[in-house]
């Protein structure tokens, strides 16, 4: 063998190495983001309660729902007609204002829902990653 075939197979050799270090690199690289794209569509999938799934309180209460005030009585679930006093004093307009005794103005937002003593209460927004009381 001369010494020619010798730096021609070391260079071959040295080219085997880093093409399949860059083919197993790929490979790592495609399943590394495979397994991320699964774990935030799991993630979504979880967060997300479809509106048949999604459990009012049995309670009385009043809620934005398709961004229409509606109001929980004795188990029915009606829009809002007129603006309502709480027993706090808290008063939640048609529109989804509620002011509360001492003036603070705050608008209901879509899920949001507040029982008759001007409590809020558990939010179920179906596509926001968040579940607050």
């Amino acid at each position: 063998m001369t010494i020619q075939t010798i730096l021609k197979l070391k260079e071959m050799k040295s080219r085997n190495m880093i093409l399949s270090a860059i083919v197993f690199s790929m490979t790592i690289l495609s399943y590394s983001a495979n397994a991320q794209v699964n774990k935030e569509q799991q993630d979504s999938a979880q967060n997300r309660m479809p509106e048949h799934h999604m459990q009012h309180p049995k309670t009385d209460h009043v809620m934005m729902h398709e961004g229409k005030m509606m109001v929980m009585k004795d188990g029915k679930m009606m829009p809002m007609e007129n603006g309502m006093t709480l027993k706090n004093g808290t008063k939640c307009m048609t529109d989804g204002t509620c002011i509360t005794n001492d003036g603070k103005k705050t608008m209901m937002k879509e899920g949001e829902m507040m029982d008759m003593n001007g409590k809020m209460m558990m939010v179920l927004i179906k596509d926001d990653k968040s579940i607050k009381e």
